[in-house]
């Protein structure tokens, strides 16, 4: 695996953007409509317990009901609206659901689990008294009226009672999932952004500091051959061949320089895991210099550090993160679930590279938690 990169191109970027907006909102339309066919106690309950118009007009409040979810509901699910909306929405659920109690009786509490999601959407842990009042209403309500006769024994033989807080927990825990994802999707992004910016500036720097010398220098030695002129031939000759060695090198310079900014680095890959690490919450624990390592290894520990820490950061569910280095191995060690998964491409690219340097991959959870993957270019390569 790799880590996520900026965009090639404004296109590309309005293609990312058009499927993520695609995925989130195919997430969000199951999220609402999935709930929906708990509706079908409600209209059970219309039909064993209404007849005629009293029937249609609890069908009709059950399909208000419905289409308000739909509809408005979902913009409420992620706190980005108004107070004044959300407490509208919700008057609106709590009179359509208090309408639809003659009709329904005890299974119009099924609708008290749309008020449960949208109000721990919105609240999230303080909505734990409306819960706790919501499922009490649905326990007592329905054996305090003699008419509707019911006994508590019966009420709690039902699922609604119970139901209540188990989608109040199930709410808050899918929502924290979702944001978490979210906010971790916009922090790659404003770093990729960051990193595309940084990398223009860098380019730049370096153009000027490898151009400069070399132009001034061209300008100065053009400018002593036009002087000399028809005087002294052979110095123009030689000023000529000097400039021309010059722009040659020159050449070069810049296209070396412009290869190497697409070659992974070590120092590159641990100043991008540092604040990729900083960004999603994980403490990390990175050298500072990559001195200690022989040379040659470094381009192909900068792989294991990018799989490495995408890898962490992917999947380990971790608080930490260190990466120790020494001349012939580099080591990254979490201290996250450490589950035993199979291996994906990135860990199978990696240990080919490895492999074709003549080095030995490791990867594997530690106990009593975390996940190690180590590097060695040789047998007694030692970690520092």
């Amino acid at each position: 695996m790799d880590l996520d990169s900026a965009p090639a191109s404004p296109a590309e970027a309005e293609r990312v953007a058009n499927q993520r907006s695609w995925a989130q909102g195919r997430r969000l339309l199951v999220f609402r409509a999935v709930p929906l066919v708990y509706l079908f106690f409600v209209a059970h309950g219309v039909t064993e317990y209404s007849r005629g118009a009293a029937a249609v007009c609890g069908y009709a409040l059950l399909a208000a009901f419905g289409l308000c979810w739909l509809v408005p509901a979902p913009a409420l699910l992620w706190q980005t609206s108004s107070s004044q909306r959300f407490w509208a929405l919700c008057g609106i659920f709590v009179a359509l659901f208090a309408a639809e109690l003659p009709f329904a009786r005890a299974s119009a509490f099924v609708m008290c689990l749309f008020i449960t999601i949208l109000t721990v959407a919105r609240w999230g842990g303080r909505s734990a008294p409306a819960v706790l009042a919501l499922a009490l209403g649905a326990l007592l309500v329905p054996v305090a009226i003699p008419s509707w006769h019911d006994s508590l024994r019966a009420t709690l033989g039902g699922f609604i009672p119970v139901a209540i807080p188990v989608a109040a927990v199930v709410t808050f825990i899918v929502l924290q999932l979702m944001r978490g994802n979210h906010a971790l999707a916009d922090a790659r992004a404003e770093l990729a952004r960051l990193a595309a910016e940084n990398e223009r500036f860098r380019i730049a720097r370096d153009l000027h500091d490898l151009l400069g010398h070399s132009l001034t220098t061209i300008t100065v030695k053009l400018g002593l051959a036009r002087r000399l002129g028809a005087s002294d031939p052979a110095q123009v000759l030689q000023e000529i061949a000097e400039v021309e060695t010059l722009a040659r090198q020159s050449l070069a310079d810049v296209r070396a320089a412009v290869t190497g900014y697409r070659d992974v680095t070590l120092a590159g890959e641990l100043a991008t895991g540092r604040e990729l690490l900083r960004a999603v919450g994980i403490t990390a624990d990175l050298p500072g210099a990559v001195d200690i390592v022989d040379p040659a290894y470094q381009e192909l520990f900068g792989w294991a550090v990018r799989e490495g820490l995408t890898n962490v950061i992917r999947h380990a569910h971790a608080s930490s993160c260190a990466v120790r280095l020494s001349r012939s191995s580099v080591e990254i060690v979490d201290d996250g679930v450490g589950v035993n998964a199979a291996p994906g491409n990135g860990l199978s690219g990696l240990r080919e590279r490895v492999a074709a340097a003549g080095g030995v991959l490791d990867a594997g959870p530690l106990q009593p938690s975390g996940w190690r993957l180590r590097v060695s270019l040789s047998p007694d390569g030692g970690t520092q």
